[in-house]
């Protein structure tokens, strides 16, 4: 349970010291790594057109690759809080519910039989994957008298993640392309590029805006969906639409990065503690969150055993494993 003392604070001071976590963590993103990196360096690369060894790595390595990861967490984060919010679920997530299962699924197929497809065919097929996956899921969720429950969905999205993640293995074996998706399915950043982004980002813009637009009725439903319904709600519109915004912002983030657990599990706790029960708040709040995170594993990545990489993937499942424990063993509620 939170204490009243957290909620003395108003949120937009919470929300500016979030955002000054996050610049501090994107600071650090830019000058930590393999080739240390100055504040000038920084400030040149963004701003002037003048060139050098740690100018060139910040501008065509690292800014992109940040960035990439500022909208992938923001995007898992954000569909996480939705998918807690709208199953009333403590374990929902994109990874756990077969969304990013789904995507890696439909990567798979579309390397095997549409080697020529380019960045978009890809993106496209993650996002038509992510949707099946949901849909298998809440399908089989709903098979049962008493419609959704969280207990059946995590049950169904178990299944139907280990399915769709062993079909993925079986066509990659098969057609000999493991390597080819095992580039897009290790979880990392590396060789991010700035066209992939200018495809990528719009529809994670696209997908928060419109999670911020209906956080007030996402608020409602998560406390009682008969509730929402005598409000006036048209809540299967609603879970409609929000379904759709999260196969937006699962299926771009495994299109950029591959797949990545946890991050939609751990970031929205974290924000609901801070910022309370209101959508309102935890959406803006996971996104920042997630964005920050994000940058943080990917910087421990670079410099835990330099030159070389630690695939973020393991970063982010070394710190979300516990974290899924802890949940499970207090019954959803990691923050009392």
């Amino acid at each position: 349970m939170i204490t009243p003392g957290k909620h003395s604070i108003p949120f937009a001071y919470k929300m500016v010291g979030g955002i000054v976590f996050f610049v501090l963590m994107f600071i650090l993103a830019m000058i930590l790594g393999a080739a240390d990196a100055t504040i000038h360096d920084i400030w040149l690369a963004l701003t002037s057109s003048r060139t050098s060894n740690a100018i060139s790595i910040i501008r065509d390595i690292r800014l992109p690759r940040e960035v990439a990861g500022i909208f992938v967490g923001s995007a898992l984060a954000v569909s996480g809080a939705i998918m807690q919010g709208m199953t009333r679920n403590p374990l929902a997530d994109p990874s756990l519910l077969g969304l990013t299962s789904g995507a890696n699924a439909a990567l798979a197929f579309t390397i095997a039989f549409i080697p020529a497809a380019g960045y978009f065919g890809i993106m496209t097929a993650c996002f038509v994957g992510a949707g099946l996956g949901a849909l298998m899921i809440f399908g089989i969720s709903s098979l049962r008298s008493g419609g959704f429950s969280p207990l059946r969905i995590v049950l169904a999205g178990s299944a139907v993640s280990a399915f769709l993640y062993a079909v993925a293995e079986g066509v990659s074996l098969y057609f000999k392309i493991s390597k080819d998706v095992s580039m897009w399915t290790a979880g990392g950043l590396i060789g991010t590029t700035w066209e992939q982004i200018q495809v990528i980002v719009p529809f994670i813009v696209v997908g928060t805006l419109i999670s911020i637009a209906l956080s007030k009725q996402l608020t409602v439903l998560s406390l009682n969906e008969e509730v929402a319904t005598s409000l006036g709600q048209r809540t299967r519109l609603l879970k409609s639409v929000l379904l759709i915004v999260i196969v937006m912002l699962a299926g771009a983030s495994v299109a950029l990065v591959g797949n990545l657990a946890f991050i939609g599990l751990m970031i929205p706790h974290v924000a609901r503690a801070i910022a309370g029960t209101d959508y309102r708040y935890i959406i803006p709040m996971s996104a920042v969150l997630g964005a920050s995170f994000m940058l943080l594993a990917d910087t421990l990545g670079r410099i835990l055993n330099p030159p070389y990489e630690t695939p973020v993937a393991a970063i982010v499942a070394m710190l979300g494993l516990p974290f899924f424990l802890v949940i499970v063993r207090k019954g959803g509620k990691v923050f009392k």
